[in-house]
C-alpha cells in the first residue's frame, strides 16, 4: 500500500471511530447500565437509569450523538508499522468529522479562549502510542467529555499513606465530584510511574471493558473494594440519590520510586464512549472489538 493510500486510510478511518463512538454506546456499557437498573432500589435513580438506557439506545439507532458534549478527540495507536504524516492524517479525520457528524467544536487555546473550529490545535488530538511488531495498527477513540475531565485529581502521597491513603483519596474525589461527571460513572485509577505516567494509567483504565478485572488478585481486590465503597456513597446516577454511583472501577499501576506513593482518578461518565479500528498493511481495516 502507497503511503498516500495510508494516509488516506487513516483519515478515513479516524472518521469512522469518531461517528461510531459518539452514537454508539459499548455493549458492555449497555450492559452494566442495564444490569444496575435491575439491581437499584431508589425510584428515583430507577427512572434516571431508564432515561439513560432510552437515550443511548435512540442515538444509537438515529446514529446521532448520544450527549451534545462530543467531548475532545483522545486517541490511543498501537503502532505495528510506521505511517509518514499519521498525526496530520488523524487531525485532517477530526476536522472532518466535526463537520460531517456534525461535532460540537469544544477545542480551544488555553490562555485566549480562542476556538479553532475545527476540535484541532496544538496537541489536539491527543493520540497515546505504543508499539509493537506487528502487520496493523490498533486505533481507538475515547472522546472526552469536559464534566467528567474536569473532575480528574492527581496526589502525590507519602507511600506510608498505604493502600488506607489510595482508598481515602479515590474515595474523597469521588465524593467532591458529586454529580458533575454525569454518574454512573467509571473510574480509572492510575497508582504509580511519575505524576504524568500516573494520570496516563488512570486514563487508560478507562477504556477497558466494563467490569474486567485485573488478572493481579490483590489489584482486583482493590477494584471489588472501591466499588463497594463508592455505591455506598448515595451519590448516585445524575446525583439524585441511589445505589449506583460507579459501573466500574479499573485500576492501572505501573512502579515508582521507593519515596513516591502517585495515585490518580480519571472519570468517565455514563455515556462511556470508544471505538477500535485495527487496521492492516494491505488496506484492509475491521471495525469493532471495543
Amino acid at each position: 500500500m502507497s503511503s498516500y493510500m495510508e494516509d488516506r486510510l487513516i483519515e478515513e478511518t479516524a472518521i469512522a471511530l469518531l461517528r461510531r463512538s459518539v452514537a454508539v454506546l459499548p455493549p458492555d456499557v449497555l450492559a452494566a447500565l442495564e444490569g444496575s437498573l435491575l439491581l437499584e432500589r431508589d425510584p428515583t435513580a430507577k427512572r434516571e437509569l431508564e432515561r439513560i438506557i432510552a437515550n443511548v439506545k435512540e442515538a444509537g439507532a438515529c446514529t446521532l450523538p448520544m450527549c451534545q458534549d462530543t467531548g475532545l478527540p483522545v486517541f490511543f495507536a498501537k503502532m505495528g508499522f510506521a505511517v509518514p504524516g499519521f498525526e496530520e492524517a488523524v487531525a485532517r479525520g477530526v476536522r472532518r468529522a466535526t463537520e460531517e457528524i456534525p461535532l460540537r467544536k469544544n477545542a480551544v487555546h488555553p490562555i485566549t479562549r480562542r476556538n479553532t473550529g475545527d476540535n484541532t490545535g496544538k496537541g489536539m488530538p491527543y493520540i497515546y502510542y505504543s508499539f509493537e511488531a506487528s502487520d496493523h495498527i490498533d486505533l481507538t477513540v475515547m472522546p472526552k467529555g469536559g464534566g467528567s475531565e474536569n473532575m480528574s485529581a492527581l496526589a502525590m502521597l507519602n507511600p506510608s499513606a498505604g493502600i488506607a491513603g489510595i482508598k481515602r483519596f479515590v474515595l474523597e474525589t469521588v465524593v467532591n465530584a458529586g454529580s458533575k461527571p454525569c454518574p454512573p460513572v467509571i473510574v480509572g485509577v492510575g497508582i504509580g510511574g511519575t505524576a504524568d505516567e500516573c494520570m496516563a494509567l488512570a486514563k487508560k483504565a478507562v477504556l477497558r471493558p466494563v467490569g474486567s478485572r485485573s488478572p493481579e488478585p490483590e489489584v482486583a481486590r482493590l477494584e471489588m473494594e472501591l466499588l463497594y465503597a463508592i455505591n455506598r456513597t448515595g451519590i448516585g446516577p445524575m446525583g439524585l440519590g441511589g445505589d449506583t454511583t460507579a459501573l466500574a472501577v479499573h485500576i492501572e499501576y505501573a512502579y515508582c520510586h521507593t519515596a513516591s506513593l502517585p495515585v490518580a482518578v480519571s472519570f468517565q461518565c455514563y455515556a462511556a464512549r470508544r471505538a477500535h479500528a485495527r487496521i492492516y498493511k494491505d488496506g484492509s481495516v475491521e471495525m469493532g472489538g471495543e
